[in-house]
């Protein structure tokens, strides 16, 4: 009865813009465990992972009768198809690529829930059958439930890789009490290559497939307090998240698919004008980046980046801009931000930005803004 089910679903999640889809047993997670242990005892962790671990292992224990998992993947783009508009002087930031379009959290759960009705239609049996549909905002390791469904395997980036789209995949997945047919999980097929691993800007990656996701540049540009001095140069203009241990995979090699119309980005809004950011509405930045999946933070983090981004990229055009958030932005992230971003596009004679900071260090009281006003003066003056 469940294998004529099984077929049934695989066959109607194409139609409803499912790209893969797999079937895992509801065992625990056992052999996860330790690593996860070990990772929360090393500091490894961010605290956006669900902070109970027994939970993110043992399905009893988040599921009344759980009898299998069912796991999908939709694939999204990794290239525009038109370019931002140039506006001459001006340099734009990047959001990473599993932000462009609709929020992927929206369109998973549409899937998700779409499955859950075709299984509900198609059933035969008498009994009452109950789901769990989740994204990354649940209790499981979506990576280590595609993997077990035969999905993909798992790269040493800690990504799921499949065969047809590489690792340029959204996973979310369903618990349920119908006990279908597991499919086969798949082994890692790395190899030898430690592409990912050498390219990491911060050796945030292990080796293993775990990373340090303090170190890792995503994670950074999603904090909301003073971005550590060493990791500011290395996110460039990228304003949110990072792509680059999936841009130098092998397994990603010419990937790019565009097969879910929601997904499509707008590269005005993908790739944003970084000046204008600096003094953005919570309205304006609600109306333009929402429905993206990198506004989750908020704007704090995004203006604090695109200040970061407007040094890296040395639009020197910006230092009036700079000046005067360090002058009236009451927040003092951005402020102590700014003061940072002005040292670097400081003009050939500093002398009066010299002037500028000193005054304004005998006005500012918060210590985030005091060490930033510190470094840059002993920078200027030596």
């Amino acid at each position: 009865m469940y294998t004529q089910l099984k077929n049934d679903i695989i066959q109607a999640s194409k139609d409803i813009g499912i790209d893969k889809i797999g079937f895992a047993t509801a065992e625990p997670f056992t052999h996860l465990k330790e690593s996860l242990e070990e990772q929360k005892a090393a500091g490894h962790t961010t605290g956006f992972e669900h902070p109970n671990i027994d939970e993110r292992l043992n399905l009893d224990l988040i599921f009344d009768t759980p009898r299998s998992i069912i796991s999908i993947a939709l694939a999204y783009p990794t290239k525009l198809t038109k370019k931002s508009t140039s506006v001459p002087g001006e340099r734009r930031g990047s959001f990473a690529r599993a932000s462009w379009g609709t929020d992927y959290h929206d369109i998973l759960k549409d899937r998700l829930n779409k499955l859950i009705e075709v299984i509900q239609e198609k059933a035969t049996t008498n009994d009452e059958i109950t789901f769990k549909p989740m994204v990354d905002t649940g209790e499981l390791i979506d990576v280590a439930v595609a993997q077990r469904a035969g999905l993909g395997f798992i790269g040493k980036n800690g990504l799921l890789i499949t065969e047809e789209y590489g690792s340029y995949v959204y996973l979310g997945e369903i618990i349920t009490n119908i006990p279908f047919e597991p499919d086969t999980p798949i082994e890692s097929k790395c190899g030898d290559c430690t592409k990912c691993i050498e390219l990491c800007p911060t050796t945030a990656l292990l080796g293993d497939g775990r990373m340090n996701g303090k170190k890792c540049l995503s994670y950074q540009t999603q904090t909301k307090d003073m971005m550590p001095l060493e990791y500011r140069s290395k996110i460039r203009t990228i304003i949110y998240g990072c792509d680059i241990c999936q841009q130098v995979c092998p397994y990603n090699k010419g990937k790019d698919f565009h097969l879910h119309d929601e997904m499509e980005p707008d590269p005005d809004i993908v790739n944003p004008l970084l000046v204008p950011l600096l003094t953005i509405s919570n309205r304006d930045f609600k109306e333009t980046f929402g429905p993206l999946a990198g506004s989750w933070r908020g704007k704090k983090p995004i203006q604090r980046n695109a200040i970061i981004a407007l040094a890296n990229a040395r639009q020197k055009s910006a230092l009036p801009h700079l000046l005067e958030l360090i002058e009236k932005d009451p927040r003092p992230v951005i402020r102590g931000t700014a003061v940072w971003a002005s040292g670097e596009l400081a003009p050939k004679d500093p002398s009066e930005l010299i002037t500028f900071l000193t005054d304004f260090k005998e006005k500012e009281t918060e210590p985030e803004v005091l060490i930033e006003l510190n470094y840059v003066l002993e920078k200027l003056n030596s």
